[in-house]
C-alpha cells in the first residue's frame, strides 16, 4: 500500500490556507458571507490543483473530479445566495466578534474540508486507469442518488422559505415529509458514493480512505448539523403541539414513510 503522504499533507496546507485568508477578510468586515462559500470554494480548488499536479487524467479521476466540482459550485451558490438574502448566519452569533472562537471554527472548517476530501485526494494523487467496474459505477449511482436528493430537498426548503407567508414555519412538504433533514441524508450518501469509487480504483488495502465519509457522517448526525438544527427548531417551534407531532412521525435524516399520527 502506497500513501502519498506529502499529498495529504499539501491539501492540508491548502485548505488551512484559503481558511485563513477568508477568515481575516470576514472577522475584519464582521460578515458571514464568506464563512459557507469558501467552504465549497476549497473542494474546487483542492480538486483543480489536484487533478493539474498529478495529471489525473484517467476517466476514472475525471469523472470523481467532475462529481466534486459539480456537487461543490450546486453548494456553493445556494449557500452564497441563501446568505445574501438572509443577511446574517444565527449560528456565528457568539463567535463573529470573538477572535478566538471565530478562528477555531474556520480552522475546525479547513480540516473538516481536508478530511473529507481523503478518498479524492488519494485517488487523483496516484496513477488510475480507465476501467469502469462494478464498484466505481455503483458509487457513481450513489453519489447520483444523494446529489439527487440534496439538491431536490434544498430547492424545496429555499422556495418554502422565500414565501413570506412561511416566514415563522417549518417546512414538512416534499422530501421534508418523509426525513427532518433530507439534505443531511443526501450529503452523507454522495461522500459515501465518492468512497466507494475511491476504493474501487485503490483496492481493499486502501481501506482507511473510508476515514472521508466517516468524518462527514459523524460530524453531521453529532456535532455541526443536526444537533444545531434539532436545537434551533425545537426553541422556535417547541412549544407548538403541531411541531412535536411532526418530529414524533418523520424520521430524523433517513427517508422513509411517516408513522401515523398519535
Amino acid at each position: 500500500m502506497i500513501i502519498d503522504t506529502y499529498s495529504l499533507l499539501f491539501t492540508l496546507a491548502v485548505s488551512l490556507g484559503v481558511q485563513a485568508l477568508f477568515f481575516t477578510l470576514a472577522y475584519s468586515f464582521k460578515t458571514d458571507k464568506f464563512t459557507d462559500f469558501t467552504y465549497s470554494f476549497t473542494f474546487v480548488l483542492l480538486t483543480v490543483i489536484l487533478t493539474i499536479r498529478f495529471k489525473a487524467f484517467a476517466l476514472t479521476q475525471v469523472i470523481m473530479a467532475l462529481a466534486v466540482a459539480v456537487w461543490a459550485f450546486r453548494l456553493g451558490f445556494y449557500l452564497l445566495s441563501r446568505i445574501l438574502r438572509m443577511g446574517k448566519d444565527d449560528r456565528f452569533d457568539d463567535k463573529r466578534g470573538h477572535f478566538l472562537r471565530f478562528l477555531l471554527f474556520w480552522v475546525l472548517q479547513g480540516v473538516t474540508v481536508w478530511a473529507v476530501m481523503i478518498p479524492v485526494s488519494v485517488t487523483l494523487s496516484q496513477l488510475a486507469d480507465n476501467d469502469l467496474t462494478p464498484l466505481f459505477l455503483a458509487g457513481l449511482l450513489i453519489w447520483a442518488a444523494g446529489f439527487a436528493v440534496e439538491v431536490i430537498s434544498d430547492t424545496q426548503k429555499y422556495r418554502f422559505k422565500s414565501r413570506g407567508e412561511n416566514k415563522s414555519k417549518w417546512i414538512e412538504t416534499g422530501l421534508w415529509k418523509y426525513s427532518r433533514h433530507p439534505n443531511y441524508f443526501g450529503e452523507i450518501t454522495l461522500w459515501w458514493g465518492l468512497f466507494a469509487m475511491a476504493l474501487s480504483l485503490r483496492g481493499a488495502s486502501f481501506w482507511w480512505i473510508a476515514a472521508g465519509p466517516l468524518f462527514i457522517t459523524l460530524l453531521i448526525l453529532f456535532v455541526s448539523g443536526v444537533p444545531l438544527l434539532e436545537k434551533s427548531g425545537d426553541e422556535k417551534y417547541g412549544d407548538l403541539e403541531a411541531y412535536r407531532e411532526y418530529k414524533r412521525r418523520t424520521n430524523l435524516v433517513i427517508p422513509w414513510f411517516p408513522a401515523k399520527r398519535s
